[in-house]
Formats: C-alpha cells, sequence, structure tokens
C-alpha cells in the first residue's frame, strides 16, 4: 500500500494512503483546519496539492461543498453530438473528483475519526475495507461514500417485486433503478421452469437471483467477478432465506454447465469507470456484453433463452449503435425470440439541466429474449 507524507508541528508525519479509486497518493500534502478559506483550498487543491484536515468534521463537510461550488462555476459545455456532450461531462466530473478529492482526513490505527464532532465511522470502515492495519489517510469524498453505504446497508433498499428489502454492500450497485428488476420479474419463463436451472451472471446485490428463485426457477447459480459482490449477494440471500434454492459462486461470469435460463444485466455504457461503484454501470469496451453473448450458446440447454437486460442509454449517447448489438447477437450464434421494453422512472429523466438529459429522457431499458440460432 502507498504512503502519504507531511509534516506537523514541525514534526515529519505519514500514513497509508487508501484509494477505493486507484487515485495515486498526493505528492504534497499540507495541514488545514478552519481558518483555511474555501478558495484558498480551492486554488491548491487545483494545483495538485492534498489538504489534510485538522479542524472539526462540520468544518470539513462545508470546505468540500464551498470547494465544489468553486468547481461547479465552470459547467461542462455542451457538445456538438451527445458523443461529445458525453465524454465532455465525464471529463468534468473527472476533473471535480479530482480537486475535491484531495480535501484528506485521517483514520487512526482502529478507524477512529480523531476530529471534533465526528460520527463514528469504524463499523462502516471495517465494512468497506476490512480489519484496519494502522493510520490511512481517505478522501473526505471517500469517506462519505463508505458512511453512505454503510446506512443503505443497514437499512436496505425496498425492491417491490420481491417484496423484501435487499441490503448493498459499500461498492455493490444499488438496485435503487428498478426497472430492471421489473423486467425480469415479468417476462415469461421458459417452460418447464420448475425443472430448470438459471443462471444469474454478475449478480451484484443478488436481487435477480432471488426474483428467479421467488418465481419458481428450480435452481439458481449466481455469479460475480467482484469479491465484494459475492459476499453482498450472499448476505442478501441468507436474509432472504434462499440459500437453499440459489448458489452465489465465482469470482467470474459463467458458472460450468448448463441452464435453462441464463440472465445478464452487464454495465450499459462502454467506457472506463472511475470508481469500484461505477462498474455496476460503466464497462471498458462493452466487455461484459461482449463476453456474455458469446459464452451463451455454450451454457444453454436445448430449448433454454438468454436474458440480456441491457438500456440503450449508449446508443442514444451515440457510443454504441443498435446495429452493432444486433450484430454481436448474430455472431455469437444467437436470435431474438421476443424483447420486452420499459421506461426509466429515477429523477435524472426530468433533470432539464443535466447536459445528457436529453438522451436520459428518451432512454429505454430492455429484456432481449435470445436462444441458439
Amino acid at each position: 500500500m502507498s504512503t502519504i507524507h507531511w509534516t506537523e508541528t514541525n514534526t515529519p508525519r505519514s500514513a497509508r494512503w487508501r484509494s477505493e479509486s486507484a487515485t495515486p497518493p498526493p505528492r504534497r500534502v499540507v495541514r488545514a483546519d478552519d481558518r483555511m478559506k474555501a478558495d484558498t483550498a480551492h486554488r491548491l487543491a487545483c494545483e495538485g496539492t492534498a489538504l489534510l484536515w485538522r479542524g472539526d468534521f462540520p468544518g470539513a463537510r462545508h470546505l468540500l461543498a464551498a470547494m465544489g461550488r468553486r468547481v461547479d462555476r465552470r459547467p461542462p459545455r455542451r457538445g456538438g453530438s451527445p458523443a461529445e456532450s458525453f465524454h465532455l461531462h465525464r471529463r468534468a466530473r473527472g476533473h471535480r473528483a479530482r480537486v475535491l478529492g484531495r480535501l484528506l482526513v485521517l483514520l487512526e490505527d482502529d478507524y477512529r475519526l480523531n476530529l471534533r464532532r465526528a460520527p463514528d465511522v469504524r463499523q462502516a470502515c471495517a465494512e468497506a475495507y476490512g480489519p484496519p492495519s494502522g493510520p490511512t489517510a481517505v478522501s473526505l469524498t471517500e469517506l462519505l461514500g463508505v458512511i453512505g453505504a454503510h446506512q443503505w446497508r443497514t437499512k436496505g433498499v425496498e425492491v417491490p417485486a420481491l417484496g423484501a428489502r435487499i441490503h448493498p454492500h459499500y461498492g455493490v450497485f444499488s438496485p435503487v433503478r428498478g426497472e430492471y428488476v421489473d423486467l425480469v420479474a415479468r417476462a415469461p419463463l421458459p417452460a418447464p421452469a420448475g425443472r430448470r436451472t438459471a443462471f444469474d451472471l454478475g449478480t451484484g446485490t443478488g436481487v435477480l437471483a432471488a426474483v428467479l428463485a421467488r418465481r419458481g426457477a428450480g435452481r439458481v447459480v449466481a455469479t460475480d467477478i467482484s469479491p465484494r459482490a459475492l459476499d453482498c449477494a450472499r448476505d442478501n440471500i441468507r436474509r432472504l432465506r434462499l440459500t437453499g434454492q440459489i448458489d452465489v459462486v465465482g469470482p467470474g461470469l459463467f458458472p460450468d454447465g448448463r441452464a435453462g435460463l441464463v440472465v445478464c444485466n452487464p454495465p450499459w455504457i462502454p467506457a472506463r469507470p472511475t470508481s469500484a461503484l461505477e462498474r455496476g454501470v460503466y464497462d471498458p469496451g462493452g466487455g461484459m456484453l461482449r463476453d456474455f453473448l458469446a459464452g451463451l450458446g455454450a451454457h444453454l440447454e436445448p430449448g433454454g433463452e438468454g436474458w440480456l437486460i441491457l438500456s440503450d442509454l449508449a446508443e442514444r449517447l451515440g457510443l454504441r449503435t443498435r446495429g452493432e448489438l444486433l450484430a454481436a447477437v448474430e455472431a455469437a450464434g444467437l436470435r431474438v425470440v421476443g424483447r420486452t421494453d420499459i421506461r426509466p422512472r429515477h429523477p435524472r429523466v426530468r433533470d432539464t439541466a443535466d447536459p445528457l438529459h436529453a438522451a436520459r429522457a428518451a432512454e429505454v431499458t430492455s429484456l432481449w429474449r435470445l436462444a441458439g440460432a
């Protein structure tokens, strides 16, 4: 693990550096507290200097918000095409994340945050990072994400299709957008479903595996490439008392054997993620989509179906065409036997200030039913 260095009361100090987005450790770190002006903090952060906060915790949050307002004074310009607007938006978001990520806090040996009026973050950090291993510096933005994830994990997310709550872990995509869950809950199962095995590839929280089990799939095998997702899925399957019907295996995409139904909800935007959580949305080059299509035929039982749940946002942003998707299906030796569409319900659809509003407002999520050619 990398280390950061700074000087405090004329004494050299150091701590381990942790970044879930793989941001390299800052080369220059200065002490900051409630006396530092937001303009100064913003300028230093833009220049690449990290600020190790030593004031009280509410002061750190106020400074972070003030720095964010200064970054947002220059909103991203709209491009000449949806694809250009997307790339400009991502570049601006990346710049914002880098600048705000330079406000740091220090976690003690036991993950205690030794700041005045600071919350107890020890349990949240242990859930996200595992056992503590000495003083660790993290960005305040990352720590706030860890705290928020702990709250989601504790409270859970209501999933109407299950009539139950799903508890997402840190770094695992939460089913707050329920369109894809509703599609799987309503699509006709390949008969005879009760005697067939189903695979849920890229299970994340395990929500789709649970829906399939509740719908009567004989046995469900859920996979993921992320150890965090595998732990999260097992936790949720246990909470739902479905361990007798669902096996969670991995890391990997396809399990061994064949199934009468293979379900996959891959990240829908073929672009590079900048954090662990973004891996649920961004997939460089559409690699998971390609791997699913390429391996599906070899893992389907005769008469079985593959269900691809995919938003068309990438198409509306000019990052992939419908023709390219259908060509990939055909090249994999598959054919489309049906499709069900649903419109999004999330708040960003109505955010006209969003530079990608036109694409988001027109977005459609589809369940593609695929079979062997």
